[in-house]
């Protein structure tokens, strides 16, 4: 154990090494934004003077659910990806392992959150709540964090088989989800104070947790081979998934510039 350990870490100070940790670290990140979304969002649930330590408490179990992920998948990787049930009937067939079923769970979890989201942010008496987002009634602090446990599995499990699929060192893993953990808890305020003071993209956000959503779920239909009625569904691109998240926030920037023209062309109350 030792001397395994002693290899990795001398293996850290090689240019490929080093490479791959910064990669990864970078990746890391990436993949811990949609969480750092959810979390924040989330948050805005809690009573407003519980919202902070929701957020700080999340990012933190965040961050310790990847090493223990990472422990996990290293040991029953095997287990999770053999088959645990079939199923098949003349318009569905599908073969499921523990890595699709908690795809395919957490995607269509945050389907839901995001349409449910949008649905209450439209409707007529939430409208004026300025200091929450709209949605359901308020949580304990306790079930918000239950709630950002469950969703955290499915974000660190997707991360954590990134990292290994990079690399077999346990030390460069640790230590770029650590770091990436760091920029996380930095960050975590920023952006639930950004969506505050800049409501409308909220709608931003929750159509970003909805793409991520729709994502995960064809993943993890297409690691269950599922098909339906002889067509089996293939995962999004992470190419194509980019260029539709940079396409939204260009098009939202853009949107808010130009309603702020016009908002400016608009003659005052009452004048000519």
């Amino acid at each position: 154990m030792f001397a395994e350990l002693s290899r990795e870490f001398a293996e850290l100070f090689t240019v490929g090494a080093l490479t791959t940790f910064v990669i990864l670290t970078a990746l890391e990140t990436v993949l811990g934004f949609d969480n750092l979304l959810y979390i924040s969002i989330e948050s805005k649930r809690v009573a407003p003077e519980h919202q902070a330590r929701v957020r700080r408490i999340g990012t933190m179990l965040a961050i310790l659910l990847r090493i223990v992920l990472l422990f996990v998948v290293l040991v029953m990787i095997a287990q999770f990806q053999s088959s645990w049930f079939a199923v098949s009937i003349p318009w569905f067939t599908g073969d499921f392992n523990g890595h699709s079923l908690i795809v395919l769970a957490g995607g269509l979890f945050l389907i839901k959150t995001a349409l449910t989201e949008i649905r209450h942010m439209l409707s007529i008496e939430d409208l004026g709540h300025g200091n929450t987002v709209a949605g359901p009634a308020k949580r304990s602090v306790g079930m918000a964090l239950v709630w950002i446990i469950l969703m955290n599995i499915v974000f660190s499990f997707d991360t954590v088989l990134s990292a290994v699929a990079l690399t077999k060192n346990f030390i460069i893993m640790s230590l770029a989800i650590l770091i990436s953990g760091a920029l996380m808890v930095f960050l975590t305020d920023h952006v639930a104070r950004f969506l505050q003071k800049n409501r409308l993209y909220e709608v931003l956000g929750l159509f970003v947790l909805l793409l991520v959503g729709l994502m995960l779920t064809a993943e993890g239909a297409h690691l269950a081979h599922l098909a339906i009625f002889g067509y089996e569904i293939h995962p999004i691109e992470k190419s194509t998934f980019y260029f539709v998240l940079a396409a939204l926030v260009v098009v939202d920037i853009l949107q808010g510039r130009y309603q702020r023209k016009l908002d400016m062309e608009r003659p005052p109350p009452g004048g000519h």
